[in-house]
């Protein structure tokens, strides 16, 4: 009886040690939860929010907070250079396909605008080569502004730059310089690549720069006048930024594709340069103005270098000459988990990690979406059919006195018609009917509308071949004047293609500039938004593969393989990135990780 109840007695001492160590684990728990929630109260950012419980992030509704002041000022200073980007190179067609007309000094007529005369395979060429290089030269923006002078010196310069390439663009096409064509070319071409360096580092910098004007990171408590308590998404919040940013870029494309068409065609070239350059200016006013309210990321050293070293050694005993099993060992789980500083001990650990784990899962994130925008070059080849292709294709039917390149319009005009329809009505509603409109869903979305649009193109092309004077080589028919003759189909049958290019623009484009911002470390925020942007550079190197589909009589099949692929790679997409949109908000939730740069 003495043994048993001290075997009672040691064993109740032994329970009451392990629930005394089991409680202290559990205050210890909860005061570094505490303390987390309190560091990040106190932030500056964050104070006295209030945050959702795991029930209450699946049941209140999720809607998004208001835009800071100095996000709008940075996305006026997007439309001045959209106005003057768009304005400059929507004429571009015709002033390098279409020839001088008769006794024409400025390139000026009512019935056809031209310069050099060069044809439609050149001018698409050129064109191409125009959208390649300036998503190229965000690559070089990104890291001088992640490296070395900050998001908002590098867009100061970047301006700059653009001024000298506006300003040769306009001494290309004065009288008296746009009747020498080889020099007028030339200097024309070296204007192109000028502004195409300017407008790169802008483009790198200033989507970034937009967005970060909201410091909200994490899910809290709100509530709307009626009193419903909602959760104010700050992820929600990133892409209203993005919609709005992108509306205010499509306001100044269409004032300016909308007036220098006119500009071209009544006054000349020369007008229709300089105009773009006026409005241009207004860039470094309201960058100045706003100088001292903008919210600024400084460069952190060689951020994209540690990203690689990252990625290398993740990689170790990872390499095959098997490549499936080398895209098996990079796609497991844990492939990250190797090159984390937590699994190195004191002088193991490499003196470059100068980072702690969570960065690292930043950096796996940023790696998921890069893998993410490989698909986008076969989206941005029904895309770039609006500039080049399509504006042709108007060019051979009745216009009633319209500029050929006037239908372009149709393009921004519907996005700042319907970019807020999709944000009052259309998301509001799938939220309160419990449907999740996740970022890769809205991008397969944007690939299959922009097959729908390449389809409506194809048609309207086949009916123009039916109907032309000349059959199958519309687009160099001319009477004996040489004066030229068109399809008596009405050029507002092209509609369709612009409306339903807009809609996939809303999907894939739009939701490509905020994958790229929130996917991405703070610090490397311009660089994954250049990779994004570079993917627009691969398609406009695809598209010189089908440069030889741009002239008649094979424009049908230009369009019938853009559509195609589109929906092939639309379908692929969503099958190979349906578990990332499963994962969405695991993905957003990722804590900051801690970065410092090295010292030398």
């Amino acid at each position: 009886m003495a043994a048993r109840d001290l075997d009672d007695i040691v064993a109740g001492m032994a329970e009451a040690e392990r629930n005394e160590v089991e409680l202290e684990k559990k205050g210890a728990s909860i005061r570094d939860e505490d303390s987390q929630e309190q560091e990040l109260e106190l932030d500056g950012i964050h104070d006295g929010l209030v945050y959702p419980t795991d029930e209450e992030k699946f049941t209140l509704r999720r809607v998004s907070d208001k835009l800071p002041i100095s996000a709008y000022l940075i996305a006026f200073c997007e439309l001045a250079e959209r106005f003057s980007y768009y304005g400059c190179t929507v004429v571009y067609t015709n002033y390098i396909q279409q020839p001088l007309p008769p006794g024409s000094r400025t390139g000026a007529d009512p019935k056809q605008a031209g310069a050099f005369g060069l044809g439609q395979r050149a001018s698409t060429g050129i064109g191409t080569f125009n959208t390649f290089w300036i998503y190229v030269v965000p690559l070089f923006g990104a890291y001088i502004a992640d490296t070395r002078w900050g998001r908002y010196k590098t867009i100061c310069v970047a301006v700059g730059i653009t001024l000298v390439g506006h300003i040769l663009l306009i001494v290309s096409s004065v009288p008296g310089v746009i009747e020498k064509t080889n020099g007028a070319l030339a200097c024309f071409i070296i204007a192109v690549i000028v502004m195409g360096l300017g407008t790169g580092g802008f483009k790198a910098n200033v989507s970034p720069l937009v967005a970060e004007q909201y410091k909200k990171s994490r899910l809290f408590i709100g509530q709307t006048s009626s009193g419903e308590r909602v959760i104010v998404d700050p992820i929600m919040t990133t892409s209203r930024i993005y919609m709005y940013f992108y509306m205010f870029t499509n306001i100044g494309s269409l004032i300016g594709q909308i007036t220098m068409v006119y500009s071209e065609k009544y006054v000349g070239f020369y007008l229709a340069f300089t105009l773009p350059t006026a409005v241009f200016l207004l860039c470094p006013i309201v960058l100045w103005i706003g100088r001292n309210s903008y919210t600024r990321s400084p460069p952190q050293g060689s951020v994209f270098s540690k990203a690689i070293r990252i990625w290398r050694t993740a990689m170790k005993g990872k390499w095959s000459a098997n490549p499936v099993t080398v895209i098996k060992n990079m796609s497991a789980p844990e492939f990250w988990e190797t090159a984390k500083p937590s699994k190195y001990q004191g002088e193991e650990k490499p003196s470059w990690m100068t980072f702690d784990d969570q960065w690292v899962d930043e950096v796996k994130r940023g790696f998921k979406a890069c893998r993410v925008f490989v698909w986008y070059p076969i989206y941005w080849l029904t895309y770039n059919q609006l500039t080049q292709n399509l504006t042709s294709q108007a060019a051979t039917m009745n216009t009633h006195g319209l500029p050929n390149d006037i239908l372009t319009n149709l393009d921004p005009l519907a996005l700042i018609i319907f970019i807020p329809i999709s944000d009052y009505i259309v998301y509001p509603a799938l939220r309160k009917a419990g449907i999740r409109f996740t970022a890769i869903k809205r991008i397969t979305l944007g690939f299959y509308t922009g097959t729908a649009a390449m389809i409506w193109a194809a048609v309207v092309q086949h009916y123009i071949y039916k109907t032309s004077p000349c059959g199958y080589a519309a687009a160099t028919c001319r009477d004996a004047d040489g004066h030229p003759l068109t399809s008596p189909l009405n050029v507002w049958i092209q509609s369709g293609s612009y409306v339903l290019v807009a809609f996939s623009e809303i999907f894939a484009s739009i939701t490509g500039l905020e994958y790229a911002f929130t996917k991405a470390p703070k610090n490397m925020r311009s660089l994954v938004m250049s990779v994004f942007l570079f993917t627009t550079a691969v398609s406009a190197a695809l598209g010189e593969a089908f440069v030889s589909l741009s002239v008649d009589p094979l424009l049908v099949w230009n369009y019938g393989v853009m559509g195609v692929l589109a929906f092939i790679a639309g379908t692929l997409f969503w099958f190979h990135f349906r578990d990332l949109d499963a994962a969405e908000d695991q993905l957003n939730d990722l804590a900051e990780g801690q970065f410092e740069s090295e010292k030398h």
